[in-house]
């Protein structure tokens, strides 16, 4: 099979949601001794990111979403051991840490949220629902993560996600962490009025908006100063 044919097979694989053949393909390009990177950028990742605008369009729906994001996490199983060997590991060094606000018990949209972003290379904490701002502290100061996501499906929990913010601002931690919110009731104004750092309405821009965080958290180099310190 040539290198062509094999990244048509991936592109397939995530496509149709086929979790064993995704996870086979990507077993198979590390024996032909193809770059891993390569092998995530320009297979798997293009092949969700193809999924994703196919979803926008209304070409696909949630289920097929959710598939291909599992077949994508099958094949990072295999792939991610090979990258952090050399050294090219992900979306970010710093872990992100995701939970639905005190109150809310809505799981769904977090957990799209969580498998797109795992998919995609970065390493997920997923603290649940009904999740006490101290928790958040807490998980954020022991795993020095760099990334939040806040989510809540309520208008009576969304101004709990305030809550979250300011504890983490008197924890001393909120200057090392990157804040998305997102859920049914909130705006991209209300993410500005509580002090997040941005908004998605679904998780696909959860995906993109995370994926911004950390090209701009490496443009400045703060990922190189952690794993230094």
């Amino acid at each position: 099979m040539s290198d062509r044919e094999l990244f048509e097979e991936i592109h397939a694989a995530v496509a149709e949601g086929e979790v064993e053949r995704a996870r086979a393909l990507a077993e198979r390009a590390l024996r032909s001794g193809l770059d891993p990177l390569r092998v995530l950028e320009d297979g798997y990742n293009r092949a969700l990111q193809e999924v994703g605008a196919r979803w926008e369009a209304g070409e696909v729906f949630l289920p097929e979403m959710i598939l291909a994001a599992e077949a994508m996490k099958a094949a990072l199983a295999v792939l991610q051991p090979e990258l952090r060997r050399l050294g090219k590991g992900g979306a970010g060094a710093r872990p992100c840490v995701l939970g639905t606000v005190r109150g809310d018990i809505h799981d769904i949209g977090k957990s799209i949220v969580g498998s797109l972003l795992q998919a995609s290379g970065f390493q997920i904490l997923d603290l649940g629902t009904d999740v006490d701002p101290a928790r958040f502290v807490s998980a954020v100061r022991e795993t020095n993560a760099g990334f939040v996501g806040l989510s809540a499906l309520l208008t009576t929990t969304m101004l709990g996600m305030r809550t979250v913010i300011d504890a983490l601002k008197e924890a001393g931690l909120r200057s090392q962490v990157w804040i998305a919110v997102g859920g049914a009731p909130l705006t991209p104004q209300f993410a500005d009025e509580i002090g997040a750092d941005g908004y998605a309405e679904d998780g696909l821009a959860a995906l993109r908006l995370f994926q911004r965080f950390a090209a701009e958290r490496q443009a400045k180099g703060e990922d190189a100063a952690a794993g230094a310190a």
